[in-house]
């Protein structure tokens, strides 16, 4: 065959290999039991070489899942090497430095056996809503508070359920029926990746996915490289400030471009915290990762050879980089802030290609009620939930950002009807919120309201994880920041921004989203737009006038 035929060959291959992630990355969504996984899309899956180098992900999945799934496959391989797996064998873990970077996060690692041989591995990591202990929330002082925490072992033995793993998995956790649904969940989806890559072989008669690999090693680090090649050498400096929970957390980053990678160093950085916000490694270089690759190689696919190049260096002590057994429950609430601290250095080389910044770190408060809130007073049978809504992201160069919209995370809004349905909560509000965006030639994302009550009033309790409230997200080139965040009641009672809470009977808890930041100056922005967002009713005239003049 030709070197032409060849590679026409392998690029329909590889077309032919994201089809197969995104079927087994659909499929656990379609079967999943937690609302995290099914309505808002907080997963990744991906297929692996046998040496645990992930060749693809599915389009479907978030950055801080697929980047630090991409490292705990190796760590599968050191316990369980490749020649000792069987057909029917599922591997899992929570652990947050093999893992994902929390407990909430189950990671599954599945082989592929075409004519019992084994050709390929594949993976996928999920949020699940409750694994035990305090819950999803800052508050735990050590990981060994946080929840049940899984060590790398089989939950599937040749296709017999470790019935050991499962009796734990079900008394360790408010909501057993829905964790051990999703195990289930996670190992089906794997099995039917597996499947179709066996087909997908026998259909092209490969034997290996060797060759495969390769060429989209190759053609990814190659590409990777020229586009790295187009960003002006040198080193670039910024940081950002995290609300924190008992101070304020800084995060410092110095950036140095070369002419074949890209390296930075957290070095002045705030040191750990003694609650869960902490960030393990492995999360900060996902999300450091991503916040570079948007901008420097957005089109070039993710896997091990486009990552490749951007190197982290973080130290010891460092908040990003928290060693067992620090708490890591909400270590999004940090993490999720390092892409725009990344683009911070990025806009002083190629500033036409960042954004300002957004409110960036979910707000996906877990809400709890029932006698483990109110005793023998309560008033509703217990449950667990957790909601995922965002703010808006940062102007654009040449776009506004976008209202409600999860960004680094990628994850969908959840449906309030999705959680009214499956929890006694009721969502009063959930709607843009007025004057949030900021003002800029391309304006930020605005932010939303929420109001969250119970059935009947009665009392119930947020395990508050939020950000951008005392720090609100900034603008660039002279753009205005951002409307920062507010959680109180509807009464007016403002609330901690981190930590366990009730929200007593009679009130609702009101949640004010951040809005992005603004892009350039106000006063160069389209009067038709600003006319636009007085009709729509996202700003008044009266802010249109104070904020763009005219």
């Amino acid at each position: 065959m030709s070197d032409a035929l060849t590679k026409i060959q392998q690029q329909i291959q590889w077309n032919r290999l994201i089809a197969v992630v995104e079927e087994q990355a659909q499929i656990m969504i379609r079967t999943a039991f937690s609302t995290t996984v099914r309505e808002a899309g907080d997963l990744s899956a991906g297929v692996f070489d046998l040496q645990g180098r992930m060749l693809a992900q599915a389009v479907t999945g978030t950055p801080g899942h697929v980047n630090s799934m991409m490292e705990s496959v190796g760590h599968f391989l050191a316990k369980f090497p490749a020649e000792t797996m069987k057909p029917g064998d599922h591997y899992i873990t929570n652990d947050p430095w093999l893992g994902t970077g929390h407990l909430h996060d189950l990671t599954v690692v599945t082989p592929a056996f075409q004519r019992g041989r084994i050709v390929g591995l594949f993976a996928n990591t999920a949020h699940v809503i409750d694994v035990g202990g305090l819950g999803m929330g800052p508050e735990g002082r050590s990981v060994f508070e946080e929840g049940l925490y899984i060590p790398i072992v089989k939950c599937f033995d040749q296709g017999k359920p470790n019935e050991t793993l499962f009796d734990f998995v079900r008394v360790g956790t408010r909501t057993p029926v829905e964790l051990e649904g999703d195990i289930y969940s996670l190992c089906a989806c794997n099995d039917a990746g597996a499947k179709r890559l066996v087909e997908m072989l026998d259909e092209f008669g490969m034997d290996s996915l060797d060759p495969l690999a390769s060429y989209i090693f190759d053609s990814s680090l190659k590409a990777t490289l020229e586009e790295i090649a187009k960003i002006p050498q040198g080193s670039y400096a910024a940081q950002i400030t995290s609300d924190g929970y008992e101070a304020p957390v800084t995060l410092k980053a110095a950036m140095t471009v070369k002419a074949d990678e890209i390296v930075v160093d957290y070095t002045g950085t705030s040191g750990l915290s003694g609650r869960g916000i902490n960030v393990p490694a492995s999360y900060c270089r996902a999300y450091s990762c991503f916040g570079i690759k948007v901008v420097v190689a957005p089109e070039i696919p993710n896997n091990w050879a486009s990552l490749a190049p951007f190197r982290m260096e973080i130290p010891e002590g460092c908040i990003l980089n928290a060693p067992r057994p620090y708490p890591v429950s909400v270590r999004h609430v940090v993490g999720q802030l390092l892409p725009d601290l990344m683009m911070g250095c990025l806009h002083q080389a190629v500033p036409d290609r960042v954004t300002a910044e957004g409110s960036s770190a979910l707000w996906n408060p877990p809400l709890r009620g029932g006698a483990q809130v109110s005793g023998a007073a309560a008033e509703l049978p217990d449950f667990e939930i957790i909601t995922f809504n965002s703010g808006g992201t940062g102007a654009r160069p040449t776009k506004d950002g976008m209202d409600g919209t999860a960004f680094p995370s990628g994850v969908r809004t959840m449906p309030v009807e999705a959680t009214e349905n499956v929890a006694p909560v009721i969502f009063w509000q959930n709607q843009i919120r007025e004057g949030s965006a900021g003002a800029g030639r391309t304006r930020g994302g605005f932010g939303k309201v929420m109001e969250i009550g119970t059935k009947g009033e009665a009392e119930f309790a947020v395990n508050a994880i939020f950000d951008r409230v005392a720090n609100a997200p900034k603008g660039r080139d002279g753009g205005g920041d951002g409307a920062a965040g507010w959680v109180g009641h509807t009464d007016g009672t403002t609330i901690r921004t981190k930590g366990f809470q009730i929200v007593p009977k009679g009130k609702r808890l009101l949640l004010n989203l951040p809005g992005g930041g603004g892009m350039g100056d106000p006063k160069q922005r389209d009067r038709a737009l600003v006319a636009r967002d007085v009709a729509d009713g996202l700003i008044s005239p009266e802010q249109a006038k104070a904020l763009y003049g005219g």
